[in-house]
């Protein structure tokens, strides 16, 4: 299966998952950020699936991201998912 993270995940210092208003729906959206760049993906995309699997595999990743960024609705809302400590 290929990668769908564009780093490796040892690169990743933050997993950011936020919400779009989209007028009549909301759009769940993930910014991955590792070395100062910055990948935005939404859950419309092909290989989100895909995507939220691979990185629960970072450490301490938050499994409930998904509730805690999709509620309430229409409301603005925005989770870190995965912070890496500072070395």
């Amino acid at each position: 299966m290929k990668q769908t993270i564009p780093c490796q995940l040892v690169s990743i210092n933050r997993v950011t998952f936020f919400k779009r208003d989209e007028l009549t729906t909301d759009l769940i959206c993930c910014e991955i950020s590792a070395n100062g760049v910055h990948w935005t993906y939404h859950e419309e995309m092909t290989d989100w699936t895909q995507l939220t699997t691979e990185l629960q595999a970072l450490p301490g990743f938050a499994a409930n991201w998904f509730e805690r960024v999709s509620q309430p609705p229409f409301a603005a809302s925005k989770f870190v998912a995965f912070q890496r400590p500072a070395t």
